[in-house]
Parts: C-alpha cells; structure tokens; sequence
C-alpha cells in the first residue's frame, strides 16, 4: 500500500520561505519519478516541479528560479524548497509518485496548505 505524507506547510509572509517534505512507502521509492502539483481554491491542480529517477528536474514556469525540488533516496523522501514565496503560491500542495513527462501520475498524497500572506 502506496502512502505519501506531506509536511511543512503553514503560513508565512511574501518574500519567504518554506520548505516541504513528503516521506514515501509501499514502494521501491528510487525506481520512480516524484514531483509536487498544487490546487488553491476555486482552482484546477496545476504542476510544480518534477524529479526523475535520476534527480533531473523540471518546473512549471511560475516557479522557475524560486522552488527547488529534491529527494533523498536514503530517506525515501521527497523535499520542495520554496523561496520568494508570493500570495499567488497560495495552495494545497501535493506531493505525487510515479509523475510522469505529461503530467500524469500515480500515486498522490493528502496535501499540506501552504498560505501566503501579503
């Protein structure tokens, strides 16, 4: 049985950050991509960031240049490091496994509110 647990997430001002982690099981945690989406209210869940197996990385470009993904095989965890944070990354962010080049993905986690405040 596949688990993904967010945490991390709370409230903080604009131009801050936070950083998230999702710790995985019921998986062989390396063999699979990770990446984290993100849905706030009223919104359709959009992507963020992507890590292949072998840690090449892909963002959406709101994010470009401000949140760095990562992960730590060892920990089977998945991190989003989030700088610059601005009132629009107002979200529930989720972190996913098994993300695939199109977006798509298998296995997704509860999700941990981030709020940012203006």
């Amino acid at each position: 049985q596949v688990q993904l647990v967010e945490s991390g997430g709370g409230l903080v001002q604009a131009g801050g950050s936070l950083r998230l982690s999702c710790a995985a099981s019921g998986r062989t945690f390396s063999s699979y991509a990770m990446g984290w989406f993100r849905q706030a209210p009223g919104k359709e869940r959009e992507f963020v960031a992507r890590i292949s197996q072998s840690s090449m990385t892909s963002y959406s470009d709101f994010v470009k240049g401000r949140f760095t993904i990562s992960r730590d095989n060892a920990k089977n965890t998945v991190y989003l490091q989030m700088n610059s944070l601005k009132p629009e990354d107002t979200a529930v962010y989720y972190c996913a496994l098994g993300v695939r080049s199109d977006g798509t993905f298998d296995y997704r986690g509860q999700g941990t509110q981030v709020t940012v405040s203006s």
